[in-house]
Order: C-alpha cells, then sequence, then structure tokens
C-alpha cells in the first residue's frame, strides 16, 4: 500500500450486557469518528451504533458483554455488535410483507432505520453467537 494511502483502522469494544451500553456506544462511536475526522457521517453512524446495541441489549440474555467492532476504511465505516445469542434478528435485507410497524407502536423502528440508513447491513453467526453490521460510506464532500 502507498505510504500517503493510510490503513484501516479498527478496534473491538466490550460493553456492558444493559441499557447503560447504549449511551456509552453512541459516546464512543460519536468521540471516534469525530476525533479522526471519520469519512462517514458521524450523526448516522452513532444512530444506527445505538439501535443495534438496544436490540442486542433488549433481545438476548445474560451477563455476557456485548462488543462493539468498528472498522474505518478510507471509502467508509463498518460497525459491528456482537451477543451472545446465534438468533439471527429480524430481516435486514428488506421488509416482509405486513412488517412496518403501526404508528402507535413504541418498539418495531430499529431494523427499518438501519435498512434505509445504511450502504449495507446484515448478520453472521459466530463461535460465541452472532454480530449484526452495517456500513456507511464516505460523505460527499462537503463545498
Amino acid at each position: 500500500m502507498p505510504a500517503d494511502v493510510p490503513l484501516p483502522a479498527s478496534w473491538r469494544i466490550a460493553l456492558p450486557h444493559s441499557t447503560a451500553a447504549v449511551p456509552v456506544a453512541r459516546a464512543l462511536i460519536r468521540t471516534a469518528l469525530a476525533d479522526i475526522d471519520a469519512p462517514a457521517d458521524c450523526d448516522t453512524a452513532e444512530l444506527l451504533t445505538a439501535e443495534l446495541v438496544a436490540n442486542a441489549v433488549e433481545h438476548t440474555r445474560g451477563e455476557t458483554p456485548i462488543e462493539l467492532v468498528v472498522e474505518l476504511w478510507p471509502t467508509g465505516c463498518q460497525v459491528e455488535v456482537h451477543d451472545p445469542d446465534p438468533t439471527p434478528p429480524g430481516d435486514l435485507s428488506r421488509p416482509g410483507p405486513g412488517s412496518e410497524p403501526s404508528p402507535w407502536q413504541e418498539h418495531g423502528r430499529g431494523l427499518l432505520l438501519i435498512r434505509a440508513l445504511s450502504a449495507a447491513c446484515g448478520h453472521r453467526t459466530t463461535e460465541r453467537g452472532k454480530a449484526v453490521w452495517f456500513t456507511l460510506p464516505s460523505r460527499a464532500p462537503q463545498g
């Protein structure tokens, strides 16, 4: 790789398996992306990260920490949230028939947001459960 092309950066952070993980994850992703002037949209990354962490806390059991894995590339970023439950989340590729949440429901919009605002998203099984991920492209140059 040429010297002027930055290497991708990545990190993995363990978060408590509790609702306290959501604001911590939001702060971590915002600080990390802002501190290095990341190419991806910080606000969208923060929102989608919070959705993934909240889903992991709400839909999995136990005390096993949730892991936040972030990879930054010159072309954007990928965020993964690892949890101990191998059960796949709802459909991240496209909404199924009748899967639109009622306007009166308080829950059920997280996966919709992730599908709508990310460049790509999905899940995969891991040795300890699953990882749910999304990618965001680089921001368009301001000017």
